[in-house]
C-alpha cells in the first residue's frame, strides 16, 4: 500500500526496521533538546504529514525500550490518526519515571502502526444475546 507523506524534518521518512516489523519509528523533529521532568508531558513534533486511504488509521504507540529503560511513554496510547487528518503528526510523551529525561533532536520517540478499520452501523435493541461469560469483566476469566 502506498501512502503519501510530506517530510519537513531533516530525517529520512519512517522505515520498517525488519521485514516483519509492524511499526515504524517516529523521530523528534526538534531544533534543540527538550528535558522532560518526572510526571511532565510534552507534545513533540515529527515534521511528518500524511494522507491515509479511507478505511485506515495510524496508531502512535510507545517504544518499548524508552518505556522499559526510562519510563517514557505515549500518554494517549495508542494515539489515533484518522484518514482525513492532514496536520503534522505530533506525539504526546510523558515521563513516568522519577528522573528527568532529555529528548534530543532525531531521537526515536514512538512507533506508528498503520491498520485497517471498519465503521459500524449501530442497531439499537432492548437486550443482548446471552453468553457463558455474561457481564463478567476485569479479571473474571482468570483463576
Amino acid at each position: 500500500m502506498k501512502v503519501k507523506i510530506v517530510n519537513n524534518s531533516p530525517y529520512p521518512c519512517p522505515a520498517y526496521a525488519t521485514p516483519q516489523s509492524a511499526g515504524v519509528d517516529l523521530k523528534a523533529n526538534l531544533t534543540e533538546s527538550v528535558t522532560l521532568q518526572p510526571l511532565q508531558r510534552t507534545l513533540v513534533p515529527t515534521g511528518l504529514f500524511m494522507a491515509l486511504p479511507a478505511g485506515y488509521e495510524a496508531q502512535v504507540r510507545p517504544r518499548s525500550g524508552l518505556a522499559a529503560k526510562h519510563g517514557i511513554t505515549v500518554l494517549n496510547t495508542p494515539g489515533t490518526i484518522d484518514a482525513d487528518y492532514r496536520g503534522e503528526i505530533k506525539v504526546i510523551l510523558v515521563n513516568l519515571s522519577d528522573e528527568s529525561f532529555e529528548i534530543v533532536p532525531g531521537e526515536r520517540i514512538a512507533q506508528m502502526v498503520i491498520t485497517r478499520h471498519e465503521q459500524v452501523e449501530w442497531e439499537q435493541v432492548e437486550e443482548l444475546d446471552a453468553t457463558e461469560r455474561g457481564a463478567g469483566g476485569f479479571g473474571s476469566t482468570g483463576k
